[in-house]
């Protein structure tokens, strides 16, 4: 268990806060997630009227000077999370790629310790980017759902499907995969299943129409806009780490190259 002090700023329970969390993702009606990269972004997203303040562990991993796919130590992305969660007030859900390589019990009790009440769990391996077995995959998702029960914690768990961002087998065969999957996880305790790199319109009407269960989408491809996911009927919308890519693009084009070749860079 986590030694860290207790939450400074977050005077809701976690159980309050899953329930809140939970409950936003409203089919028609999304949770829309502008994807924090550090306390200081997600206090902004706070600030402007989000709900919920979500983390990318692609943003995560380029804060901390890593690559992605678990190649952050696990104590410091938990530090990490725990950092953000203590910043805001509302509830934080993190991308937690697949655990980190934790047990089931061990996921719970440590992630639990860092404040926030939710999490992606991806069913690809992040180091080799092969599918998992779906089967094994729901087994794991049930043991942290079992593990959140006994412990008493409540955490929201997004079971992210990685058949398109994988390119695991044709079009239609990742969206019969993704079903497949997506159904199977839910089963087992998930509440929110989230195909990544969906993109195409009636693929995602296809994937909310055959999950029995809430779906994310990640918002980009400019092939629908947030009024064309809620139409299509997604409960939640994550931006991942392009909100962090485009910020620091930005930077790194105008400001730094104003400031190479002397020029005031905040002139108009």
């Amino acid at each position: 268990m986590s030694s860290r002090p207790a939450r400074r700023h977050n005077d809701v329970s976690a159980l309050t806060q899953s329930d809140t969390l939970r409950t936003l993702h409203v089919p028609g009606t999304p949770l829309v997630l502008p994807n924090a990269w550090d306390a200081a972004s997600a206090r902004l997203v706070e600030a402007a009227g989000f709900p919920v303040v979500a983390t990318s562990s692609n943003a995560m991993a380029a804060v901390l000077g890593y690559e992605d796919g678990e190649q952050v130590p696990v104590d410091d992305a938990l530090a990490y999370v725990a950092t953000i969660a203590d910043a805001v007030r509302v509830p934080v859900t993190a991308d937690f790629e697949r655990g980190f390589r934790l047990s089931p019990v061990e996921l719970v009790e440590r992630f639990a310790a860092s404040g926030a009440v939710g999490f992606n769990l991806e069913d690809s391996n992040p180091s080799t980017r092969e599918m998992v077995d779906a089967s094994a995959q729901a087994d794991f998702l049930a043991a942290v759902r079992a593990a959140s029960d006994a412990s008493g914690v409540d955490l929201v768990i997004n079971a992210r499907t990685d058949s398109f961002i994988r390119r695991a087998g044709s079009p239609d065969e990742q969206l019969a995969a993704s079903l497949d999957r997506g159904t199977h996880y839910l089963a087992a305790g998930a509440d929110c299943v989230y195909p990544i790199a969906a993109s195409d319109p009636d693929v995602i009407r296809a994937l909310v129409d055959g999950t029995p269960g809430p779906v994310n989408i990640g918002f980009g491809g400019g092939q629908a806009s947030l009024s064309d996911l809620a139409a299509l009927g997604v409960a939640r919308v994550s931006f991942g780490p392009s909100l962090q890519r485009h910020l620091y693009n930005t930077f790194a084009s105008s400001l730094l190259a104003s400031v190479a070749s002397g020029a005031d860079p905040f002139a108009a």
